[in-house]
Protein backbone atom coordinates (compact mmCIF):
# COMPACT_ATOMS: atom_id res chain seq x y z
CA UNK A 1 0.00 0.00 0.00
CA UNK A 2 0.69 3.49 -0.25
CA UNK A 3 3.13 5.33 2.47
CA UNK A 4 0.29 7.63 2.94
CA UNK A 5 -2.13 5.03 3.72
CA UNK A 6 0.76 3.11 6.01
CA UNK A 7 0.75 6.55 7.84
CA UNK A 8 -2.80 6.38 8.13
CA UNK A 9 -3.05 3.01 8.98
CA UNK A 10 -0.54 3.56 11.98
CA UNK A 11 -2.42 6.81 13.27
CA UNK A 12 -5.20 4.50 12.91
CA UNK A 13 -3.76 1.63 15.31
CA UNK A 14 -3.58 4.58 18.05
CA UNK A 15 -6.35 6.24 17.56
CA UNK A 16 -8.50 6.26 20.95
CA UNK A 17 -12.19 5.12 21.56
CA UNK A 18 -13.88 5.33 24.16
CA UNK A 19 -18.05 3.91 24.59
CA UNK A 20 -18.97 3.65 20.78
CA UNK A 21 -17.83 7.49 19.25
CA UNK A 22 -16.26 6.83 16.17
CA UNK A 23 -15.63 10.41 15.45
CA UNK A 24 -12.35 9.41 14.28
CA UNK A 25 -13.97 8.42 10.74
CA UNK A 26 -15.83 11.75 10.13
CA UNK A 27 -14.85 12.23 6.37
CA UNK A 28 -13.47 8.72 5.43
CA UNK A 29 -16.43 6.95 6.38
CA UNK A 30 -20.22 7.63 6.34
CA UNK A 31 -23.03 5.58 7.62
CA UNK A 32 -26.58 6.22 7.04
CA UNK A 33 -28.85 5.62 9.87
CA UNK A 34 -32.54 3.73 9.53
CA UNK A 35 -35.27 5.46 8.82
CA UNK A 36 -36.43 5.22 12.33
CA UNK A 37 -34.66 7.32 15.10
CA UNK A 38 -33.80 5.03 18.22
CA UNK A 39 -33.44 8.22 20.35
CA UNK A 40 -37.12 9.86 19.66
CA UNK A 41 -38.56 6.39 20.09
CA UNK A 42 -37.23 6.05 23.11
CA UNK A 43 -37.30 9.33 24.92
CA UNK A 44 -41.57 9.10 25.63
CA UNK A 45 -40.89 5.82 26.92
CA UNK A 46 -38.40 7.38 29.36
CA UNK A 47 -40.49 10.28 30.15
CA UNK A 48 -43.36 7.86 31.07
CA UNK A 49 -40.89 5.35 33.33
CA UNK A 50 -40.44 5.95 36.95
CA UNK A 51 -37.69 3.41 36.55
CA UNK A 52 -35.27 2.61 33.84
CA UNK A 53 -31.79 -0.41 32.90
CA UNK A 54 -29.53 0.47 30.28
CA UNK A 55 -27.91 -2.25 29.29
CA UNK A 56 -24.53 -2.22 27.59
CA UNK A 57 -24.25 1.35 28.19
CA UNK A 58 -21.07 2.15 26.24
CA UNK A 59 -19.58 5.39 27.48
CA UNK A 60 -23.16 6.78 28.68
CA UNK A 61 -23.65 8.68 25.59
CA UNK A 62 -27.17 7.83 24.46
CA UNK A 63 -28.46 7.14 27.99
CA UNK A 64 -27.30 11.05 28.89
CA UNK A 65 -29.03 12.08 26.03
CA UNK A 66 -32.28 10.94 26.80
CA UNK A 67 -32.41 13.21 30.30
CA UNK A 68 -33.86 14.38 32.75
CA UNK A 69 -33.79 10.42 33.83
CA UNK A 70 -36.02 8.79 36.43
CA UNK A 71 -34.48 8.41 39.87
CA UNK A 72 -34.40 4.96 40.00
CA UNK A 73 -31.81 4.37 36.38
CA UNK A 74 -29.30 1.86 36.25
CA UNK A 75 -26.54 1.72 33.38
CA UNK A 76 -25.11 -1.76 33.02
CA UNK A 77 -21.19 -1.95 30.91
CA UNK A 78 -19.01 -4.62 31.23
CA UNK A 79 -16.29 -3.53 28.67
CA UNK A 80 -13.58 -1.96 31.65
CA UNK A 81 -12.30 0.40 28.60
CA UNK A 82 -15.67 1.82 29.16
CA UNK A 83 -16.84 1.75 32.44
CA UNK A 84 -15.37 4.55 33.96
CA UNK A 85 -16.12 6.57 30.84
CA UNK A 86 -19.63 5.96 31.48
CA UNK A 87 -19.60 6.86 34.66
CA UNK A 88 -18.21 10.00 34.46
CA UNK A 89 -20.72 10.88 31.67
CA UNK A 90 -23.40 9.38 33.76
CA UNK A 91 -22.85 10.67 37.17
CA UNK A 92 -23.84 14.02 37.27
CA UNK A 93 -27.47 12.33 36.87
CA UNK A 94 -27.15 10.37 39.58
CA UNK A 95 -26.71 7.12 37.43
CA UNK A 96 -24.76 4.78 38.68
CA UNK A 97 -22.95 1.89 36.15
CA UNK A 98 -22.57 -1.54 37.17
CA UNK A 99 -20.94 -4.58 35.59
CA UNK A 100 -23.35 -6.94 35.81
CA UNK A 101 -26.79 -7.57 35.46
CA UNK A 102 -29.46 -6.51 38.68
CA UNK A 103 -30.15 -9.89 40.56
CA UNK A 104 -33.63 -8.85 41.39
CA UNK A 105 -36.99 -8.52 39.55
CA UNK A 106 -40.04 -7.10 38.87
CA UNK A 107 -37.59 -4.05 39.08
CA UNK A 108 -37.67 -1.59 35.88
CA UNK A 109 -41.01 -0.48 33.71
CA UNK A 110 -38.41 0.28 30.83
CA UNK A 111 -35.33 -1.25 29.59
CA UNK A 112 -33.05 -0.66 26.56
CA UNK A 113 -30.19 -2.15 24.56
CA UNK A 114 -28.62 -0.31 21.69
CA UNK A 115 -26.31 -2.30 20.16
CA UNK A 116 -25.56 -4.44 23.36
CA UNK A 117 -26.93 -7.41 24.69
CA UNK A 118 -30.18 -8.76 24.52
CA UNK A 119 -30.83 -11.81 27.52
CA UNK A 120 -34.29 -12.18 27.11
CA UNK A 121 -34.93 -14.63 30.17
CA UNK A 122 -33.44 -11.54 32.47
CA UNK A 123 -34.96 -9.12 30.71
CA UNK A 124 -38.33 -10.50 31.57
CA UNK A 125 -37.25 -11.12 34.96
CA UNK A 126 -36.17 -7.51 35.42
CA UNK A 127 -39.24 -6.10 34.05
CA UNK A 128 -41.97 -5.26 35.58
CA UNK A 129 -45.85 -6.42 34.43
CA UNK A 130 -46.70 -3.58 31.87
CA UNK A 131 -42.71 -2.90 31.30
CA UNK A 132 -41.27 -2.36 28.23
CA UNK A 133 -38.28 -3.15 26.61
CA UNK A 134 -36.89 -1.42 23.08
CA UNK A 135 -33.72 -2.69 21.59
CA UNK A 136 -32.24 -1.48 18.38
CA UNK A 137 -29.63 -4.46 17.40
CA UNK A 138 -26.34 -4.85 14.81
CA UNK A 139 -27.36 -7.78 12.72
CA UNK A 140 -25.28 -10.60 11.77
CA UNK A 141 -25.52 -9.39 8.44
CA UNK A 142 -23.54 -6.52 9.08
CA UNK A 143 -20.99 -5.36 6.48
CA UNK A 144 -20.82 -8.74 5.21
CA UNK A 145 -19.80 -7.63 1.63
CA UNK A 146 -16.72 -6.30 3.57
CA UNK A 147 -15.90 -9.44 4.25
CA UNK A 148 -16.73 -10.82 1.02
CA UNK A 149 -14.59 -8.21 -0.68
CA UNK A 150 -11.62 -8.86 1.33
CA UNK A 151 -12.23 -12.53 1.10
CA UNK A 152 -13.09 -13.23 4.83
CA UNK A 153 -15.09 -15.38 6.67
CA UNK A 154 -18.67 -13.92 7.35
CA UNK A 155 -18.76 -12.19 10.48
CA UNK A 156 -20.97 -14.18 12.47
CA UNK A 157 -21.41 -17.67 12.65
CA UNK A 158 -25.29 -17.80 13.77
CA UNK A 159 -27.95 -15.85 12.67
CA UNK A 160 -29.32 -13.25 14.59
CA UNK A 161 -31.91 -10.73 12.80
CA UNK A 162 -35.19 -9.54 14.27
CA UNK A 163 -37.16 -12.50 13.23
CA UNK A 164 -34.92 -14.70 15.90
CA UNK A 165 -34.17 -11.72 18.47
CA UNK A 166 -38.04 -11.48 18.53
CA UNK A 167 -38.74 -14.89 19.07
CA UNK A 168 -36.36 -15.09 21.80
CA UNK A 169 -38.54 -12.19 23.21
CA UNK A 170 -41.52 -14.23 22.78
CA UNK A 171 -39.96 -17.45 24.35
CA UNK A 172 -39.27 -15.82 27.08
CA UNK A 173 -43.55 -14.51 27.83
CA UNK A 174 -43.06 -10.80 26.01
CA UNK A 175 -45.66 -9.30 23.86
CA UNK A 176 -43.79 -8.00 20.86
CA UNK A 177 -45.39 -4.79 19.71
CA UNK A 178 -43.27 -3.30 17.41
CA UNK A 179 -40.32 -5.01 14.35
CA UNK A 180 -38.63 -3.13 12.47
CA UNK A 181 -35.56 -4.40 10.06
CA UNK A 182 -33.25 -2.10 7.64
CA UNK A 183 -29.65 -2.27 5.81
CA UNK A 184 -28.57 0.85 5.51
CA UNK A 185 -25.30 1.50 3.49
CA UNK A 186 -21.77 2.53 4.81
CA UNK A 187 -19.47 3.90 2.68
CA UNK A 188 -15.87 3.75 2.74
CA UNK A 189 -13.88 6.56 1.14
CA UNK A 190 -10.70 5.61 2.42
CA UNK A 191 -8.98 2.52 2.97
CA UNK A 192 -7.93 3.48 6.47
CA UNK A 193 -11.68 3.91 7.15
CA UNK A 194 -12.00 0.15 6.51
CA UNK A 195 -8.21 -0.71 8.35
CA UNK A 196 -10.12 1.72 11.01
CA UNK A 197 -13.08 0.05 11.15
CA UNK A 198 -11.63 -3.72 11.70
CA UNK A 199 -9.70 -2.74 14.40
CA UNK A 200 -12.39 -1.48 16.25
CA UNK A 201 -14.89 -4.13 15.80
CA UNK A 202 -12.76 -7.30 15.97
CA UNK A 203 -15.50 -9.65 15.56
CA UNK A 204 -16.07 -8.04 12.07
CA UNK A 205 -12.73 -10.31 11.24
CA UNK A 206 -11.70 -12.46 13.79
CA UNK A 207 -8.09 -13.12 12.10
CA UNK A 208 -8.03 -9.71 10.72
CA UNK A 209 -4.49 -8.17 10.41
CA UNK A 210 -2.76 -5.83 7.71
CA UNK A 211 -0.24 -8.10 7.18
CA UNK A 212 -2.87 -11.18 6.48
CA UNK A 213 -5.02 -9.27 4.45
CA UNK A 214 -2.22 -6.74 2.96
CA UNK A 215 -3.13 -8.16 -0.79
CA UNK A 216 -6.86 -7.78 -0.62
CA UNK A 217 -6.66 -4.29 1.38
CA UNK A 218 -3.89 -2.90 -1.20
CA UNK A 219 -6.82 -4.69 -3.64
CA UNK A 220 -9.52 -2.40 -2.13
CA UNK A 221 -7.47 0.45 -1.53
CA UNK A 222 -7.17 1.38 -5.52
CA UNK A 223 -10.62 0.71 -6.19
CA UNK A 224 -11.61 3.02 -4.01
CA UNK A 225 -8.58 5.23 -4.97
CA UNK A 226 -10.32 4.50 -8.90
CA UNK A 227 -14.03 5.00 -7.57
CA UNK A 228 -13.96 7.30 -4.82
CA UNK A 229 -15.73 5.00 -2.24
CA UNK A 230 -16.59 1.52 -1.29
CA UNK A 231 -20.08 1.21 -0.14
CA UNK A 232 -21.18 -2.27 1.88
CA UNK A 233 -24.48 -2.66 3.64
CA UNK A 234 -25.03 -2.18 7.45
CA UNK A 235 -27.72 -4.50 9.11
CA UNK A 236 -29.86 -3.17 11.77
CA UNK A 237 -33.01 -4.13 13.27
CA UNK A 238 -35.47 -2.53 16.61
CA UNK A 239 -37.54 -5.01 18.35
CA UNK A 240 -39.96 -3.11 20.96
CA UNK A 241 -41.83 -5.53 23.66
CA UNK A 242 -43.89 -5.47 26.70
CA UNK A 243 -44.63 -7.71 29.85
CA UNK A 244 -48.06 -8.62 29.94
CA UNK A 245 -49.92 -7.29 33.05
CA UNK A 246 -50.51 -10.23 35.62
CA UNK A 247 -54.74 -11.23 35.24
Amino acid sequence: MRNREDELNAAATGASMTGWEFAWLDGLAVESEPSWSYPELARPLVRRSASVLDLDTGGGELLAELAPLPAHTVAVESWARNTPAAAARLGPFGVPVHTELPAGENEFDLVLSRHGRLPSPDIARLLKPGGVVLTQQVGSDDLADLNVELGAPPPHPRRWDAEVAADSLRAAGLRVTDVREEHPPVVFRDITAVVHQLRTVPWQIRDFSTQRYERALARLGAAIRARGEFTARAHRFLVQAERPTEA
